[in-house]
């Protein structure tokens, strides 16, 4: 199932993305007893976060039960300004109750080939054989890309592994990713999207063309896109 949802503004789509969190890991803590999420860290999702650790959402999530991953990564320590973690954790998790064993980081700071097929080992671990996340949550990119997953790069491409690294050029660096085998496993993918520069990419995706980002479409769950009106074209 795919809805596509636009809200006035860039704060009212961030108070969405914050209720949509809520009701997602609500559903699968009652379910299966726990939420495993994957996390980007862009402005419009980290603005969700910022809502979702105040009240009355945050008291809305056992937070207990909730496993943190993350969709990708620089090649940076956790400490550094460019650390998605960083991003993440001084957003979301420095303000709620997530035992420190539910955050899987992805260590940017080692070698990212290294880093990316002992993530993968962690992400074998926690979700099983066959496992699959409740929730993952995307920004976008004026060119498309989501995640690390960039136009023209073998990622996109990816069948085997459901972590890997790629380098993007001197600019962007390495980078460690999902893929889009793991990604499109999840029960629910939710795009959440601001800007009057992201309307083009929203449109040439809503037009059917084959930009990374709309490589992510869940074989068995649900697609959520939640945009403003700017990134709408409205």
């Amino acid at each position: 199932m795919s809805e596509f949802t636009v809200y006035p503004d860039r704060e009212s789509l961030a108070q969405a993305g914050a209720a949509c969190f809520v009701e997602l890991a609500a559903e699968a803590i009652a379910q299966r007893g726990c939420c495993l999420v994957a996390l980007a860290s862009g402005d419009v999702p980290r603005a969700a976060y910022v809502q979702l650790v105040q009240e009355p959402l945050v008291s809305r999530v056992a937070w207990e039960h909730v496993h943190v991953f993350w969709t990708d990564e620089h090649a940076v320590p956790p400490d550094h300004p460019d650390s998605n973690y960083r991003r993440v954790r001084e957003a979301l998790l420095d303000h709620v109750a997530i035992p420190a064993e539910n955050v899987h980081r992805i260590k940017g700071e080692v070698v990212p080939d290294w880093a990316s097929s002992s993530y993968e080992t962690e992400l074998l671990t926690v979700l099983g054989s066959g496992g699959r996340f409740d929730a993952v949550f995307l920004g976008l990119g004026v060119d498309g890309h989501t995640a690390s997953l960039y136009p023209d790069t073998t990622l996109l491409e990816e069948e085997n592994y459901l972590v890997d690294a790629v380098h993007l050029g001197p600019q962007l660096g390495w980078r460690v990713s999902m893929t889009p085998p793991l990604i499109n496993a999840a029960r629910a993918v939710v795009f959440l999207v601001s800007g009057a520069d992201k309307a083009p990419a929203v449109a040439r995706i809503r037009a059917g063309e084959s930009l990374p980002a709309a490589l992510l479409r869940p074989t068995d769950g649900q697609l959520v896109w939640m945009v403003d009106r700017a990134a709408a074209g409205e």
